[in-house]
């Protein structure tokens, strides 16, 4: 970014002065550039809305964690042809909220850090499954601020309901302006509650999309463990389940 100094006399030193201030503030600063190359930038967007209480909350949180601890989960992390990726949180109901900035994982203890960041992040909610707030939010704000190349960028949505905040901008709409700028979106639809008998299906036709975009559902808030953690290893590795709901471009 060109650095101008409304004062001439002073420019050199101003310029020294921000160049410093971006070089040292961290993932979204003057240096992002310089960053090595990643295999995948995942956003991990999670359901925080009225249907989820307390105990969910923790079921999801711990399930992310314990994915980022996993063994194959690492394994798929440092095999890449890059050897490492980035990772981000969003929770959202109502309203989007970054919960943790790109984050470089390229070792097991940077994958360990970040687990235990998840487990501190304190308890947010909301009360409607505005989806389509979430997505206009990570089109704008969180896939413009990759701070490396990426070979994949995915986004990853989970959620036990289905929009319900009569947003002007149609899911659809959203979910089309991020896959044609080059996202994968997979959906990990939590199969309880009112809407869990069609949920599965509601992902697939609005939710998921891009090349080889898959939805991988866990069987309740107790199952999504397990589904996420699976989910981590197909995403990062770039390869894609065994689903009768898997798109294929």
């Amino acid at each position: 970014m060109p650095i101008v100094s409304p004062l001439k006399a002073r420019g050199a030193r101003w310029g020294a002065l921000v160049a410093l201030a971006l070089a040292i503030s961290g993932p979204f600063g003057g240096l992002a550039q310089d960053m090595p190359e990643v295999d995948t930038a995942l956003v991990v967007s999670v359901d925080v809305s009225n249907s989820v209480d307390a105990v969910r909350y923790r079921l999801q949180l711990e399930g992310i964690a314990k994915a980022l601890e996993d063994d194959s989960v690492i394994e798929a992390i440092l095999t890449g042809g890059r050897g490492g990726i980035l990772i981000s949180l969003v929770m959202w109901a109502d309203k989007p909220k970054i919960s943790i900035p790109w984050s470089r994982i390229s070792s097991k203890e940077e994958a360990l850090a970040v687990a235990q960041q998840v487990r501190r992040l304190p308890r947010e909610g909301g009360e409607f499954t505005c989806m389509s707030g979430m997505m206009r939010m990570i089109a704008d704000k969180v896939v413009t601020q990759i701070p490396a190349t990426a070979n994949r960028i995915v986004v990853d949505v989970s959620g036990d309901g289905k929009d319900n905040c009569n947003r002007e901008e149609p899911v659809d709409d959203v979910r089309d302006e991020l896959v044609n700028s080059g996202v994968i979106i997979n959906g990990l639809p939590i199969l309880e509650g009112d809407d869990g008998p069609s949920l599965e299906g509601w992902y697939t036709d609005h939710v998921i999309g891009g090349p080889g975009a898959f939805v991988l559902p866990a069987k309740g808030f107790g199952d999504f463990e397990r589904a996420i953690r699976q989910k981590f290893v197909n995403e990062i590795s770039g390869t894609m389940p065994v689903s009768k709901h898997a798109k294929a471009d």
